[in-house]
């Protein structure tokens, strides 16, 4: 019932671990305005909109620990109505969390046996935004494959820079052989990085701009067949899980993974369709983290909004130091054009940037791992995360991981904390 796998991945940013473990103790653990069994059995719901089996099953555990119900694991049917009508935002959030109004927050929190109080529901959608965010990261980084859950193949990487990660705590060494291969990869990647290092000086000396509209419709042109590439080992939703052991021995899981979803079908669509009417952009110079969504969580869920803001500056702030030297620019530029790239697909919109950039910095197959990590994580597999990262050191998978965690569940929580501001309004 632990993140070792997460944790393992993450501890190439021992600083951003930190912060994160920080903050999932405090969701899960500390007081807070929801009942610990409901937490867990929240996460779980959050976790089965992305079929990640690895999040799934960890929360069952710890559901179970916290004196949970063991018929709320039957399925949706049998949770009292109160957690049934989170089922739509969790739907939304996980998907088109631009869809979201305050409609749905009145709903859940209109007098009634089952009504929310504006703090569990702030609670509530933290803990959304962050299992979701999550999923991606899990799926990201291998994380499910590696439990062996019914993934493609491990992602596991040989070393840590240059020290060996393999059992660290164990005081293991890696083999000359391990090492050998990692030398060959390192040229591999100094070589690879040159077209890269190159597109990203262009940037200094080309001006001209286009809309970031326009960006997310020339994804959708390009990537008509990224569906398609993206869908290779794609999970079915309704596959079941099978029971495991975990380190106390007990044997339990979810048995099948639709049970915890309505409306399996809704998923992520482009934000910019040209088949539709244009949807409102969301202008962070209107409503943004720093300026509202901070201080309003905060004081409906004492501290987290701290703990989630130190995430935040705590990614934003990981040095690629090694990456940057290779590429002879700014990491900052090559960071906030992957954040400013996810925040866009989810029609989030920086009046003071230039999407141009993001077309020159971030090569097509790229940009199509970003998108599939981001908007449809149960459709990455290793044959993706090889093929589309070589020009990487693992570090640096793990750090722009990290990055699409933190600017999804931002974009997340921009749009649920703006309908609770109008509600409240």
């Amino acid at each position: 019932g632990r993140l070792e796998a997460v944790t393992q991945q993450m501890g190439y940013h021992p600083q951003y671990l930190d912060s994160f473990l920080k903050t999932q103790h405090y969701l899960m653990h500390m007081d807070g305005p929801l009942p610990f069994d409901c937490r867990h059995y929240i996460a779980i719901m959050a976790a089965a909109r992305h079929q990640c089996r690895y999040l799934v099953n960890l929360h069952v555990l710890q559901f179970l620990r916290a004196g949970g119900d063991p018929q709320w694991l039957r399925g949706l049917e049998f949770i009292p109505p109160k957690l049934r009508n989170l089922n739509e935002i969790n739907k939304i959030l996980a998907h088109r969390p631009w869809l979201i109004t305050k409609e749905h927050i009145e709903k859940l929190l209109k007098i009634s046996e089952w009504s929310w109080s504006l703090a569990e529901l702030v609670h509530a959608v933290v803990l959304l935004a962050h299992c979701h965010a999550l999923a991606s990261f899990v799926f990201g980084c291998g994380c499910e494959q590696d439990e062996g859950l019914g993934g493609q193949g491990s992602l596991k990487p040989l070393s840590l820079g240059n020290q060996c990660f393999c059992e660290a705590t164990a005081g293991n060494s890696c083999s000359q052989e391990l090492l050998r291969i990692n030398r060959k990869r390192s040229l591999d990647s100094c070589m690879e990085l040159d077209s890269l290092r190159e597109r990203m000086q262009r940037i200094h000396v080309e001006t001209e701009g286009r809309d970031e509209m326009r960006l997310l419709q020339q994804d959708r042109e390009e990537g008509e067949g990224q569906g398609a590439v993206a869908a290779v080992h794609f999970s079915d939703p309704s596959t079941g899980l099978s029971p495991f052991a975990d380190t106390d021995g007990e044997v339990t899981g979810a048995t099948n993974l639709a049970c915890y979803m309505q409306d399996p079908d809704f998923g992520y669509q482009d934000f910019a369709r040209r088949d539709e009417d244009q949807t409102q952009v969301f202008r962070v110079q209107d409503y943004s983290w720093e300026d509202h969504g901070f201080s309003l969580v905060n004081r409906l869920y004492s501290d987290i909004g701290h703990l989630l803001d130190e995430k935040f500056r705590m990614v934003d702030g990981l040095q690629s130091s090694a990456m940057a030297k290779r590429q002879g620019c700014e990491p900052s530029v090559f960071k906030r054009g992957i954040w400013n790239y996810i925040h866009c697909m989810f029609g989030i919109r920086y009046d003071d940037y230039d999407y141009a950039e993001v077309n020159q910095l971030l090569e097509r197959i790229l940009k199509v791992y970003i998108k599939t990590v981001t908007c449809y994580p149960e459709k990455t597999n290793s044959e993706m995360f090889d093929r589309f990262w070589k020009q990487f050191k693992h570090s640096e998978k793990v750090h722009v991981n990290l990055l699409i965690l933190e600017a999804r569940m931002q974009a997340e929580l921009l749009y649920a904390l703006q309908a609770i501001t109008q509600y409240m309004i």
